[in-house]
């Protein structure tokens, strides 16, 4: 989402042998993520809108890291110094019907991509609760939707193109260059900066979505696999304040899952009788449709409609992946935190992802559940709730979402990514002047302070 209007730059401008950074041309406020949060570090902000403008500019920075449309709530893709901007590299490169796959530039959004790809006959296998978000940015934050048998986004993709430290174009392909490929995906924006993706693809399919209302905990407990297995994608929505689950939302194929139109109790839930927000107090006109009325892929798979442009503020988000097997007890644990949790949150959601190879993502050799925290927008508040969360989460070897906010110590972190070793020497074969290195990457992957 965009939160400003930026300039269009001029013929001149563009005819300079280094794309100049926007604030150099026009004063405005301070740069942000889209929640408001978090404020940038630096006004050197370029928007590239090729692959040689990345390449000269990375070549020409001697610290950088690529931003993409800013949904992070933590500084995972701050710079102090320059921030490369893809928003501008958007297009759809190309699509190869015969190998199910699509090649588009790292800046394009999945709603953009989507009804694209739709009214070309594909699909992807799934989509994050929001489609504003960018191809790139999501991938190398395993950004991912929902259902048992579905990975994370950074699953879908078969190729990547990469533009590296000293300006060199890279091409990583998941069939000829294996483990760099693997630790490229899911690359934190340690590698370069992501201008193309290859993506896999099916034929288009069409959903219906179907709202259940008050699941109780019991029910959870003695039936969870049965629960989250019960469509193709399944997110419960609870504030912890009572012993049941608020919302069960139900997304089916139409061509493969149960018809829910005709169930009006499922597992002790009642059917919605009008179409909900996740927060149930809330109108939800901006809500992807439900009532078991039939709609493309792309229409169903989010929370929230393509059309529908998020609101900036107003939030905080925090989400940890643990295993499938230890859901229930993980779930009983944060019940447990539920008064204390209460006063600051607005909902949580609770969905399942597949397990994947890929070094970085938290579902590598796990199949998981991922427990999710939007809140308040009170960091303090949240800042002393966090650690409380990985302390009861802590026997599960959780792991935090890398785009959002976490209070877990790298050490931590460390010893849950068996990979992070092999990653960090792919990292000095790519960056060994740690040209993308930030202060986020240095505590977090190197366990130290210093940028």
């Amino acid at each position: 989402m965009e939160r400003k209007t930026f300039i269009k730059l001029s013929s001149e401008f563009m005819a300079a042998p280094l794309l100049a950074p926007l604030s150099s041309w026009v004063q405005q406020e301070k740069l942000k993520n889209w929640a408001g949060n978090i404020e940038y570090s630096t006004d050197n902000v370029y928007y590239p809108q090729s692959v040689s403008e990345v390449q000269e500019l990375v070549k020409k920075c001697s610290k950088v890291r690529a931003l993409g449309t800013r949904h992070c709530f933590n500084r995972i893709a701050d710079s102090k110094y320059n921030l490369v901007s893809t928003i501008k590299m958007d297009k759809v490169v190309s699509l190869d019907a015969h190998a199910h796959t699509i090649t588009v530039e790292g800046g394009i959004k999945y709603g953009a991509l989507a009804p694209y790809l739709h009214d070309k006959g594909f699909a992807l296998h799934n989509l994050a609760s929001l489609p504003h978000i960018s191809v790139a940015g999501s991938i190398a934050t395993a950004t991912h939707g929902s259902g048992v048998r579905n990975g994370n986004l950074a699953t879908a993709v078969t190729d990547l193109e990469i533009v590296t430290a000293d300006g060199s174009l890279i091409h990583l392909s998941k069939q000829r260059e294996g483990d760099k490929f693997l630790a490229a995906v899911v690359g934190l924006g340690a590698i370069g900066v992501v201008t193309k993706v290859t993506l896999a693809v099916q034929p288009t399919y069409m959903m219906r979505q179907n709202v259940y209302l008050m699941l109780p905990l019991t029910q959870l407990r003695e039936h969870f696999e049965q629960i989250v297995s019960a469509g193709y994608s399944v997110s419960l929505f609870t504030d912890w304040q009572s012993e049941n689950i608020n919302e069960v939302w139900i997304k089916s194929r139409i061509d493969k899952d149960t018809d829910y139109n005709t169930i009006q109790d499922f597992y002790g839930a009642k059917a919605a009788t009008r179409n909900m927000h996740p927060i149930a107090a809330l109108p939800a006109e901006n809500c992807t449709e439900q009532m078991g009325v039939p709609g493309p892929w792309y229409e169903r798979l989010p929370h929230f409609k393509m059309g529908f442009t998020p609101s900036a503020g107003k939030e905080l988000q925090s989400e940890y992946f643990v295993p499938r097997p230890n859901a229930v007890d993980a779930i009983l644990a944060i019940q447990r935190l539920g008064k204390l949790i209460g006063p600051h949150l607005l909902i949580s959601e609770i969905r399942t992802i597949d397990a994947d190879d890929i070094w970085m993502s938290p579902c590598r050799h796990q199949p998981s559940v991922t427990i999710h925290f939007t809140w308040k927008q009170d960091w303090p508040a949240v800042s002393k709730l966090l650690p409380l969360i990985e302390k009861e989460l802590a026997p599960f070897k959780a792991k935090p979402h890398w785009g959002k906010l976490f209070t877990m110590p790298p050490q931590v972190l460390a010893s849950r990514y068996e990979k992070l070793p092999d990653f960090k020497k792919v990292l000095s074969t790519y960056d060994p002047e740690s040209k993308f290195q930030n202060e986020f990457l240095a505590l977090n992957i190197y366990n130290h302070r210093s940028e």
